[in-house]
């Protein structure tokens, strides 16, 4: 069986099996039902192997055993591995979202909570400043603030970053309107994705001409990106500074008038 090393490693890589495991789940592939001496003189496996690694992939869902004799096997179409899998990525997130959750109840969360609001030196959040990096810390940090607003947000940035972060945007803009806080925003790019977005979030974005980039929480708090949205990673800065981002509203605002 003449199969580029390189698509081996890349199959081995993208469905989490062995060297052995790969080259025998290929071979099934190929020949479609075959016996373990095949599947050996197929993949390369020496043959006192192959049973062990045909057993793995039966158990694994990758291969299944042909009813009656001499004993054969199938290989499992990669659709239906794909499929498998995604499940149990699903069910595997699920159970740590929910393992997650309950940590919460503990006692050592609460201990947790004690060591942050009343340590030694308690850190207060008007004393606050932090470099944000890679998208995942900043989208956290975005979620935080704005679920912490009590009166108004102001949302400048770009459709793609909206529509990339939907979902986050959709929880968050559902609490922000049921706790009637005022949104305004402001989105760069195309004028069909604009609207489309109005849409679904339920929020009026004026389309502008400014590649800019932040987030301002109550007059009081901002967060603003400091690289553009590039193959590189992502950085921002969270101040907590009223006047910081007191003037950065009142440019917003007078931009906002001129446009």
């Amino acid at each position: 069986m003449l199969i580029k090393q390189e698509l081996i490693t890349k199959v081995k890589d993208y469905f989490g099996l062995n060297i052995y495991e790969t080259k025998v789940w290929l071979a099934l592939l190929s020949k479609g039902i075959a016996s373990a001496g095949e599947v050996a003189t197929l993949s390369g496996v020496p043959r006192s192997r192959t049973y062990d690694v045909l057993e793995s992939l039966e158990k694994k869902g990758f291969a299944i055993i042909k009813i009656g004799k001499p004993v054969k096997y199938i290989g499992v179409k990669p659709r239906m591995i794909i499929e498998k899998l995604k499940k149990n990525v699903m069910k595997s997130a699920s159970e740590k979202i929910e393992g997650l959750s309950k940590i919460r109840q503990t006692n050592e969360f609460a201990k947790l909570e004690e060591l942050y609001k009343g340590g030694i030196v308690p850190a207060k959040r008007e004393n606050i400043s932090a470099s944000l990096k890679g998208k995942s810390n900043i989208s956290n940090q975005i979620r935080e603030i704005l679920q912490n607003a009590e009166k108004e947000v102001i949302i400048c940035t770009d459709a793609k970053d909206i529509s990339s972060k939907l979902r986050l945007f959709l929880q968050t803009f559902t609490r922000l309107k049921q706790s009637k806080i005022k949104i305004k925003g402001a989105l760069s790019g195309n004028e069909n994705l604009i609207n489309d977005l109005s849409k679904k979030l339920g929020v009026k974005f004026k389309k502008i001409n400014v590649e800019a980039k932040f987030f301002i929480v109550d007059k009081k708090e901002i967060l603003f990106y400091v690289s553009k949205n590039t193959d590189e990673e992502e950085i921002a800065i969270w101040l907590n500074s009223p006047f910081f981002a007191e003037s950065f509203s009142n440019l917003f605002e007078k931009a906002m008038k001129a446009e």
